[in-house]
């Protein structure tokens, strides 16, 4: 038997707690995370199988204070696990846990991760969106040669993936939103 496993999952920016509850359910299953590394793989151990609850929190700047950042964790009985595209990973056994414990004090500070995530992740790809897909699609329209209309298709095609990106990132964003301001 294998003591050690390695999964291909992709999450989207916004689905950091469908992440979470994948992390969980392996480790209710016998495997305990180990890390994730490029191209979402996600490396596992055999361990006993328990219920241990994960939670991200989005900093790119908590590299910058790291020991503090995550000592501030370390205080409130959190493991600290590692960090991945400025998502920090934390985990900790349910039996230690008062109810429903979260590495968040409150709803404002899960708002403020939202937020975070849109500036650090969302503004590029808006960026790219309005000054290189937009104006592409429109330039590659007005010449009429066989490759400008393979590039047309082509900008078309990233024109409809990021507008379905945006939309699914606003949908979630407005639906937690809602959710913390009750």
């Amino acid at each position: 038997m294998r003591d050690t496993k390695t999964e291909f999952k992709i999450f989207t920016i916004p689905e950091w707690k469908k992440e979470e509850t994948y992390l969980r359910e392996q480790h209710k299953n016998g495997w305990e995370f180990v890390s994730v590394s490029a191209i979402c793989r996600y490396h596992f151990k055999r361990c006993e199988p328990r219920d241990v609850v994960y939670q991200l929190d989005y900093n790119p700047e908590s590299t910058t204070h790291k020991e503090e950042y995550v000592q501030m964790f370390r205080d409130c009985g959190w493991e600290y696990l590692q960090n991945y595209v400025g998502y920090s990973y934390f985990r900790k056994a349910a039996s230690e846990m008062d109810g429903e414990e979260e590495i968040f004090c409150d709803d404002v500070s899960r708002l403020d991760m939202m937020k975070r995530v849109f500036q650090q992740r969302m503004t590029p790809l808006l960026c790219v969106f309005f000054l290189i897909i937009i104006p592409q699609i429109l330039m590659q329209s007005l010449i009429d040669t066989p490759v400008n209309h393979v590039l047309l298709a082509v900008f078309c095609i990233l024109f409809v993936l990021y507008f379905i990106l945006f939309i699914l990132f606003a949908i979630r964003f407005w639906e937690y939103y809602k959710s913390v301001r009750k």
